[in-house]
């Protein structure tokens, strides 16, 4: 099929629902997950998607200044109107048809309560409507589908491999998705639940591709949703891309000034040397080489105070200081527990306090390390594995807090890596089962250099894709289960960052 000029694309976030299946009244899509309203998620994903040009959202009637307000304190600029949804998605969708007018365009239907979509299916999603006119997201179904009579009874089995679940967004044309509705309402039993199966009806010659989604873009319905997606926000990840060379590098970080805390030796060293060879100043301040004390607020308040008089700017805190102690809590000593908390989460925090004035002058960035240790806490692990889940509240917190100011805040979260202090606390072990420490510190200079914000970073070594349902798919238990596996190795053997 011949590949067509790029069009604009117009996101339309269908959000005409009213939460009866999580037992409210108020629309489902302004409960907060990760502490802000689901569509808030949702919006942010196509405001920073670069393949969409426009986003008009259809919202539950008496709710529409709801959703305005979010806008203009979030300042998404894309969205240019937010109207009244119908009684029905096919409403709302007809509701959307006629507001986009006849200029023709590619459209991305979008369920709002799917506020876990990625960059990545949108983008797939363009790319596909330069050679198609319909385009649906789907992923293979890894449970078996059984077809049911009226009396509850199995009729059918059908082979799952074909099989796949439905998602958003499903693109069109403009032009074929208006076509396909003319045709559909001049059908007195007209009834679809979504619009490609408007085109699959009502216009058979058209072919509709399909993208593959994610088990992550799940939809929030019932209550359980809630907690599922909140709790894949508190755990997902982000990644930074590298940059194209190191001139580009030397571009970005010359003349940028950094302050990194715990920078003597391990993955802070190699952060420090990183920086330095593309033209950065760099202030390093640890408790063996500066005698600074991060859990000391008049230490940190003081090395802040000499980096900005002796550099003139900040552009950049990074913190890898952090300590680990174990044992069973009720056989700690107040002095390892004061100890424990001071370094691993008070020092970020005080860090953070004395830090933001200066970041904010240079629109900079507060990174933090957290451990893998975070996700669940384990026995002996007690102090440290809930300092680190501190940590990663305290990014995200910070990143909602100071967004406004233009500061961004990322979270490292690093495999268990060869460094000399790892070396001296359990032995030589083997070179394949650790990340190299200048891995971590390249990792950490690519997001410095990066626009995101509010983030958990995953530094770890590549592992195999995850496969269900005879093609490649995003298992979130999976994943899950991997992650925990891999978390309680590194709490095992774990070791003092700083």
């Amino acid at each position: 099929m011949a590949v067509r000029s790029a069009l604009r694309t117009v996101g339309v976030v269908l959000a005409g629902g009213v939460g009866t299946r999580v037992g409210l009244g108020t629309p489902k899509q302004l409960l907060k997950i990760a502490g802000k309203p689901i569509i808030e998620h949702t919006l942010a994903v196509f405001e920073s998607a670069a393949e969409v040009d426009d986003v008009i959202v259809l919202m539950t009637p008496g709710y529409v200044a709801d959703v305005e307000a979010i806008v203009s304190a979030r300042g998404f600029r894309k969205v240019s109107a937010v109207i009244e949804g119908g009684l029905t998605r096919n409403d709302s969708t007809r509701n959307a048809l006629a507001h986009l007018g006849d200029e023709e365009c590619n459209v991305l239907f979008h369920d709002a309560v799917r506020p876990l979509v990625s960059p990545r299916i949108i983008r797939e999603c363009v790319n596909a409507l330069r050679s198609y006119e319909a385009v649906d997201v789907a992923i293979p179904s890894a449970d078996t589908i059984v077809v049911v009579d009226d009396a509850e009874q199995i009729t059918e089995i059908p082979d799952r491999s074909r099989l796949r679940r439905g998602q958003t967004p499903q693109g069109f044309r403009l032009s074929t998705i208006r076509r396909a509705y003319e045709v559909a309402w001049q059908d007195p039993g007209f009834k679809a639940t979504d619009d490609c199966s408007v085109v699959l009806k009502y216009l058979p010659g058209v072919a509709i591709h399909v993208v593959e989604g994610s088990e992550h873009n799940m939809k929030v319905t019932a209550p359980v949703d809630l907690f599922i997606a909140d709790k894949l926000f508190q755990l997902g990840s982000a990644t930074a891309e590298p940059l194209a060379s190191p001139a580009a590098y030397s571009e970005a970080l010359r003349g940028r000034v950094a302050v990194v805390f715990g920078g003597s030796y391990g993955i802070g060293a190699g952060i420090v040397e990183l920086l330095e060879s593309y033209g950065a100043k760099v202030f390093s301040f640890s408790r063996s080489s500066t005698n600074t004390h991060v859990e000391r607020a008049d230490d940190v308040r003081d090395a802040l105070e000499q980096a900005h008089r002796d550099g003139g700017r900040i552009d950049y805190i990074v913190v890898t200081a952090g300590v680990l102690t174990t044992g069973e809590l009720a056989k700690v000593d107040d002095a390892t527990i004061e100890e424990m908390i001071g370094v691993n989460y008070v020092a970020p925090v005080q860090i953070a306090r004395f830090g933001v004035g200066y970041l904010e002058q240079t629109k900079g960035q507060l990174l933090l390390f957290t451990s893998s240790s975070y996700t669940r806490g384990r026995g002996g692990y007690s102090l440290y594995s809930s300092t680190k889940a501190a940590v990663v509240n305290l990014t995200q917190a910070l990143a909602d807090e100071w967004l406004g100011l233009g500061v961004r805040v990322n979270c490292i979260n690093p495999e268990r890596t060869a460094t000399p202090m790892r070396t001296k606390a359990f032995g030589v072990e083997p070179a394949e089962d650790l990340l190299d420490a200048g891995q971590v510190a390249r990792s950490s200079v690519d997001v410095l250099v990066s626009e995101i914000t509010g983030q958990v970073i995953d530094v770890r070594r590549p592992v195999a894709t995850v496969a269900t349902g005879g093609g490649a798919a995003e298992d979130v238990a999976a994943q899950v289960e991997a992650a925990e596996e891999q978390a309680a190795v590194e709490a095992a053997r774990e070791h003092d960052k700083s």
